[in-house]
């Protein structure tokens, strides 16, 4: 993060700059406001501390200055003669904040860091409000089929309230695109978006991460430290790979979703939080339940709305729109005349069953972009070396049904598949050709019994 410090006074703009200095931030500075005026026409900064007397010049001027070319960039405003006239007449010219001297590192420190955190909300939400606009309604989410329109009218039907939502899908399917498109489209887009992924924190570190910690609360603990949860407050957490996290801090997060209160690690000290919470996941929550994983009662917690991202091999009508989707991406990215792919290409793309899904298409198509040497992409560029064989949607015998009801024809299918795969539910679903949540709901709706552990 870039900061430019403004001052007459080398005494302040050196303390400013060695408090900054040790937080990892870039500072320049400036002793006069025509030298400010120099370097904001030529460095887009994050944020800018200004004094509002200078020699040559007003603080003010500077503030307008840096809002006429970095809209986006925050100023804070640090002067030795504050008065509330002139805190307002800063506040109203666009500055974040007015400091009066002389200046507390300690506050300095958290008023940096919240303009920094302000100025990335906004540039983070404009980006993808802008992005909204030009490609889809929902940032890069791309499908004209059913599955997908039903997907984009849960959306617009949840995105504004509070209710907590789970994603489900095969890891590459969108699912972070689907919780981008509800934060970004509700009341708390101005507000941070907190994603963790509980796969990738080890078991140990975890608790530590989204609750936080005080001093010495453990080994290691060399400060207090505000966890992932606080940091969400006002906006949405995401807790990607749901069914990852440790069971036995589990209970913990159920609390807080019940209580929206939590204590940090070392502490007794309750801290009210509000958030929105996000969870998604690439394994079955019944099964994650079943194995021990998930425990029963946070799933139904966090499951008040549930989202079901079909796998690409099931979105066969969306095929051709994403890859029209991420041929105009690349082709502008990498400045290549692309107009296309060639009909072979096109045979083996639709042929193969995308086990990486979206994700893998995306790679696929950016690189056969890469590789390109004419307007086609050609077959002998993509980085399909094998279709992948899977068997055969099972086929129904009417004549064998024709005395039973519809339901009663639908038990019998996902028996039949069940028996046929040894139990197996993502063969039988992939034997049914439709996504192996569903097995789980058909089963539970005509109380078909497990045929044993997969």
């Amino acid at each position: 993060m870039r900061i430019l410090s403004i001052d007459d006074d080398e005494f302040v703009t050196r303390a400013i700059k060695r408090t900054l200095d040790r937080l990892d931030y870039q500072v320049d500075t400036a002793n006069c406001v025509t030298n400010a005026a120099r370097l904001i026409t030529d460095n887009e900064y994050d944020l800018v501390l200004t004094d509002l007397n200078m020699p040559d010049g007003d603080g003010l001027d500077v503030i307008r200055q840096v809002r006429e070319f970095w809209p986006f960039t925050e100023v804070i405003v640090i002067s030795g003669h504050g008065t509330i006239a002139r805190a307002v007449e800063s506040t109203k010219a666009g500055a974040f904040y007015f400091l009066e001297k002389p200046v507390d590192p300690d506050q300095l420190e958290i008023l940096v860091e919240k303009a920094i955190e302000r100025r990335s909300l906004v540039t983070e939400s404009i980006n993808l409000r802008a992005q909204l606009k030009e490609r889809t309604q929902y940032l890069d989410i791309v499908g004209s089929g059913r599955a997908m329109q039903v997907i984009f009218e849960t959306i617009e039907n949840i995105a504004e309230t509070d209710a907590n939502v789970l994603i489900i899908g095969e890891s590459g399917t969108g699912k972070e695109l689907i919780a981008n498109a509800i934060h970004y489209n509700s009341n708390r887009a101005k507000r941070p978006f907190i994603k963790v992924n509980c796969a990738a924190l080890p078991r140990e570190l975890i608790e530590s991460e989204l609750f936080g910690h005080t001093k010495g609360a453990f080994t290691g603990a060399q400060g207090d430290k505000r966890g992932l949860i606080e940091s969400a407050g006002g906006g949405s957490l995401l807790l990607d790979e749901i069914g990852e996290m440790p069971i036995e801090v589990q209970p913990k997060l159920l609390r807080v979703l019940q209580d929206k209160r939590y204590r940090r690690i070392g502490t007794d000290r309750e801290v009210e939080v509000d958030f929105r919470l996000i969870c998604s996941t690439n394994r079955n929550p019944i099964e994650a339940i079943e194995s021990g994983h998930l425990r029963e009662d946070l799933y139904y917690r966090i499951n008040t709305v549930m989202i079901e991202v079909p796998p690409l091999r099931e979105r066969q009508e969306d095929i051709q729109q994403l890859i029209d989707h991420f041929l105009r991406r690349y082709a502008e990215k990498y400045k290549k005349s692309i107009s296309g792919v060639s009909s072979d290409a096109y045979e083996r793309i639709f042929e193969y069953s995308w086990p990486g899904n979206v994700r893998e298409l995306q790679n696929v198509i950016e690189r056969a972009v890469l590789l390109a040497k004419g307007p086609l992409i050609t077959l002998d560029q993509l980085a399909i070396t094998k279709v992948s064989q899977r068997e055969e949607p099972q086929r129904v015998n009417v004549e064998e049904y024709e005395n039973l009801t519809l339901d009663e024809v639908e038990r019998e299918i996902v028996r039949k598949a069940l028996e046929r795969t040894g139990g197996n539910k993502q063969a039988a679903a992939q034997l049914l050709g439709i996504y192996r949540p569903r097995i789980y709901n058909l089963m539970k709706k005509h109380k078909i019994p497990d045929f044993g552990k997969e």
